[in-house]
């Protein structure tokens, strides 16, 4: 990249002192004087990152910032003559990603890997992701990063998406209450968060360059709504545009979605970026609002100084950029001179991952085998990830970590034995297929060594499960109290995952059957636990085993927090944020997915855009019918509906009692604990609309939940939910106005979207609140309809 250069005095454009100290002065930049002092040039830099190092380190950490905090994604460009240093921004949602060993350096700086988004909004306690996010964000600040790339909102839109392990719900009130709580949390640390992918990156399948056909009122209801519900909430300080374009226009390079939508409707007053590469016209991206470009590219900086010359890009709209990225590193801990440590308390964030990670985990079915009895001692332990289990997903959501429990150690501490026969087999089988995996990286090395670098950034394929024979098997059940089987699955950034990945495999099945049928033989339960970032196929084999009990992919912690569960020292109080349909097929979506397709990674943004349906174009034809409002609005039967979830005690739901107030509805319903064990119950809101199949509007909508405290046996307690009229609204294309049609809704008080324990009634007026009428479809589709 060209470079000028700008010899100054910096001390007089900084006003206060150096300290971070929220009592005392703080540091402030003199943005007037900052800007008259710089050239064309030194504003285009400042728009831009610092480039890409490439990668690094056996995990392929992609974007090292080796002179700051190795590991780090980027920064931002520094102008040091003036005093306004790089801020550190940092990947990512499941904890800080940064390098864990350093050239020349004997200390460690492993990050504490939480668990992932799906599992915290699985909590359906908000309280609880905010104490996660404070923890996370105490790491951020201490290593010295100044913004976590993070929190990641898209919607599930289908199953097989390859991050929806970082995301949180099909639903966009719990996506965006969830990740309002997690910004809030990291926020309070005074460093910054990057809310992300900003908007409908809902397929990995040609991220670069796929084009999201999407209906203005499936992006207003949909897409775009919880990151709406995040924004007003809790401010992040920085908002990460995708890399898809929406209906024509690169989502960076769309200024409908950037300014009009983003500023002008929401009020929005931070500082917009780039995902890494993300986009193609620089100055196309500035005049849209988008004001940081990462991680840098010299195209970038001449289109940006080109377009200025040429009048193709206003000046005031580059200086509106550069402000708005020195707003935000005044804020940042190291303009504020903060000295950190290199010291988190990880000690501390272990216990907050393995405490968050027990509650988000959902128990699917329990014919009295969990917790298990106090005679349960001696464990047979089947499944490989038993063994390796898996902490979270792969790609810029990985977090290099000090260790991770498994079940087989997770166990031990909690005072269980387990069959060192069954260890052993194990471990040899595992090391066995090490070795063919890491072969198969070498061969590539010597082909492509950047691409086996990829290959170690990217999932792999879990090995076929280990078989027994029936007399092996009957032998391991005579010593054995109780069999646990672990299934485990694993994605990530880049690729979606294979259809193949939604069902479960010849080998597992196999595995499953034997068990389940020598173990019941003798008289002995089945555990089944899922250690998996997205939902599987569940309904041909649920019947199988006596407990099923979704662990997720709960971070370092793993192993303790399951055996807490299974001990019965943690009640399970999870409950599902996305359907789980009988096949894959159910989902509408999967009409407009790319099942199967080759992945197109393009890293660095060169490719072209095609014209191969689900590839180079999505049509989202389901349009507002995304999960439970398909399955519920449709009467498609599903395995396990959308918020659902079991407990080892029982609830019961009396007194549902619903008061206007104001231009609000108040909801309460009392909560009592009628079984023999403590417990936690999530109470779920939705309301159905009048005449909602003619109005074309779904059976049912989320609009609010609460969680109960955790509840002693007879214990009682009387939650409160607010509803605003205007959450009502739903979406008219033709007006461009959020419309609360007037009559009669039902409020229906639930244990799940399937589950409804008491429905309530109230009238509402005619409302209507205009927007813009933006980002309209360039292309006709068949939308499904009621």
């Amino acid at each position: 990249m060209k470079k000028s250069f700008i010899l100054l005095a910096s001390a007089a454009l900084v006003v206060g002192c150096a300290t971070a100290d929220k009592q005392g002065p703080k540091n402030t930049i003199n943005q007037e004087e900052v800007m008259s002092k710089l050239t064309l040039e030194d504003k285009a830099h400042f728009v831009i990152g610092t480039g890409m190092a490439g990668f690094s380190g056996n995990d392929a950490v992609i974007g090292a910032t080796r002179s700051l905090v190795p590991g780090a994604a980027g920064t931002t460009y520094p102008l040091d003559t003036l005093g306004i240093p790089a801020v550190v921004l940092a990947d990512g949602p499941a904890g800080l990603r940064i390098d864990a060993k350093r050239q020349g350096d004997s200390a460690t700086y492993y990050c504490t890997h939480f668990p992932i988004g799906t599992l915290l909004a699985s909590t359906w306690n908000t309280q609880l992701i905010e104490q996660v996010g404070q923890a996370i964000g105490e790491e951020v600040k201490e290593y010295g990063a100044d913004v976590l790339l993070a929190p990641a909102l898209n919607i599930m839109r289908n199953p097989l998406c390859g991050r929806n392990f970082e995301y949180y719900s099909e639903d966009p009130v719990v996506a965006g209450k969830s990740a309002a709580a997690y910004i809030t949390g990291v926020q309070k640390n005074d460093v910054g968060t990057s809310i992300k992918h900003f908007a409908a990156n809902n397929q990995e399948t040609n991220r670069m360059n796929n084009d999201a056909h999407i209906s203005q009122r499936a992006l207003r209801e949909i897409y775009l709504k919880g990151f709406e519900i995040a924004i007003k909430e809790s401010a992040p300080w920085t908002v990460m545009t995708s890399y898809n374009y929406i209906n024509g226009v690169y989502t960076s390079e769309s200024k409908d979605l950037v300014t009009t939508i983003l500023r002008d409707e929401w009020g929005y007053q931070g500082t917009v970026m780039t995902d890494w590469f993300g986009g193609k016209d620089g100055a196309k991206q500035m005049w849209a609002g988008n004001d940081m470009l990462q991680p840098g590219k010299a195209e970038q900086f001449d289109s940006i100084v080109a377009g200025v010359k040429s009048g193709k890009l206003a000046e005031a709209d580059l200086d509106r950029s550069v402000q708005r990225i020195l707003n935000l590193v005044e804020k940042s801990p190291r303009y504020q001179g903060y000295k950190y440590s290199n010291k988190p308390d990880l000690k501390a964030h272990a216990a907050v991952t393995r405490q968050s990670a027990a509650e988000g985990m959902v128990l699917m079915k329990n014919n009295q085998a969990l917790p298990f009895a106090k005679n349960i001692k001696n464990v047979a332990l089947y499944g490989n990830t038993s063994y390796d289990f898996i902490a979270g997903g792969t790609g810029s959501g990985n977090v290099n970590h000090a260790y991770v429990v498994s079940l087989l150690d997770g166990l031990k501490n909690g005072g269980y034995t387990v069959s060192d026969e069954l260890k052993n087999a194990y471990t040899t089988y595992a090391a066995d297929c090490k070795k063919a995996i890491e072969a198969e990286i070498e061969a590539a090395a010597k082909k492509d060594p950047k691409n086996a670098m990829l290959l170690r950034f990217m999932p792999r394929p879990l090995p076929a499960e280990k078989q027994f024979s029936a007399d092996e098997l009957t032998k391991q059940a005579e010593t054995a109290d109780v069999a646990v089987i672990t299934l485990g699955r694993i994605s990530g950034e880049f690729m979606d995952r294979k259809a193949a990945d939604f069902n479960l495999s010849d080998s597992e099945r196999q595995l499953l059957q034997q068990v389940c049928d020598v173990y019941h033989k003798a008289g002995k339960q089945v555990v089944v636990l899922l250690n998996i970032g997205g939902v599987i196929e569940t309904a041909s084999w649920k019947d199988l085993p006596d407990a099923i009990l979704c662990a997720w992919q709960a971070g370092q912690e793993g192993g303790n927090s399951v055996v807490d569960v299974l001990s019965g020292k943690q009640s399970p109080s999870g409950k599902f944020t996305m359907t789980w349909p009988v096949k894959f097929t159910d989902a509408y979506s999967s009409k407009n997915f790319p099942i199967d397709q080759d992945p197109k990674i393009d890293m660095t943004n060169q490719g072209q855009k095609g014209n191969v349906k689900n590839v180079d174009y999505t049509d989202y034809e389901e349009d507002i019918y995304v999960g439970y409002r398909y399955f519920d609005s449709f009467d498609v039967p599903v395995s396990y509906p959308f918020g659902y979830g079991l407990s080892y005690t029982t609830f019961e739901y009396s007194d549902a009692k619903i008061a206007e107030k104001g231009d609000a509805y108040e909801i309460s319903v009392t909560i009592k604990n009628t079984g023999k064990q403590e417990g936690k119950e999530v109470v779920e809101l939705y309301i159905s609309a009048p005449d909602n199949k003619a109005a074309n509007k779904p059976a049912k909508e989320l609009k609010a939940y609460a969680k109960t405290k955790l509840l002693a046996p007879d214990e009682t307690e009387t939650v409160t939910m607010t509803v605003k009229a205007a959450d009502l609204a739903s979406f008219d294309e033709a007006a461009s106005a959020w419309v609360v049609a007037a009559g009669e809704y039902q409020f229906l008080v639930g244990a799940s979207a399937q589950d409804i324990k008491a429905t309530l009634k109230a009238n509402a007026k005619t409302q209507q609140t205009k927007v813009n009428n933006v980002m309209k479809p360039q292309v006709q589709m068949n939308l499904l309809s009621r």
